[in-house]
């Protein structure tokens, strides 16, 4: 019987290796994210999702009823979509680059209550799509959000985009 507990005994301790390290939750992702019940939670998980391409967090900052606008100079109009497109075009974005660097700067605009507001600020992205290929923009970003109630999260309804890009 010994010898079958000793035979068990280095068959356990035989399948740990202790030359792989067990994961770092030091860093898990729910330190790194906001408390999306504060506006500045909202942009501090915008923040996130474009520094780490991450398109789950990107989609839970987006109602369902999403609309992203931004003006297109050449044609003299404005161009918008809704949360579907916006997903598509987040994707290609955070898949065709190499490093996306925001920085939210002042808010110009905060108006409404606990459960709407237009929140109006001013933003800086740099878009590396390799070492030669360098896009800087600068601009406001003229979002809405809403929520159910103070207890739920923020979702962002509305983005008007006024870069100049």
């Amino acid at each position: 019987m010994r010898i079958f507990y000793l035979v068990f005994s280095i068959l356990f301790i035989s399948c740990v290796n202790p030359f792989a390290p067990g994961l770092d939750r030091s860093t898990e992702e729910s330190e790194l994210l906001g408390d999306q019940r504060t506006i500045e939670g909202v942009f501090q998980n915008f923040r996130y999702a474009y520094t780490f391409k991450d398109t789950a967090v990107y989609s839970r900052l987006l109602d369902e009823n999403f609309v992203f606008v931004y003006r297109d100079y050449d044609k003299g109009q404005d161009i918008s979509w809704g949360k579907v497109d916006e997903m598509r075009a987040t994707y290609g974005l955070f898949r065709n680059t190499q490093n996306l660097d925001l920085i939210w700067n002042n808010i110009i605009v905060d108006t409404g209550d606990s459960l709407y507001r237009n929140v109006v600020r001013s933003f800086n992205l740099t878009v590396t799509f390799n070492p030669a290929d360098i896009v800087k923009v600068d601009g406001r970003a003229n979002f809405i959000l809403q929520r159910r109630s103070p207890s739920e999260p923020w979702l962002i309804v509305f983005w008007r985009d006024e870069s100049n890009y």
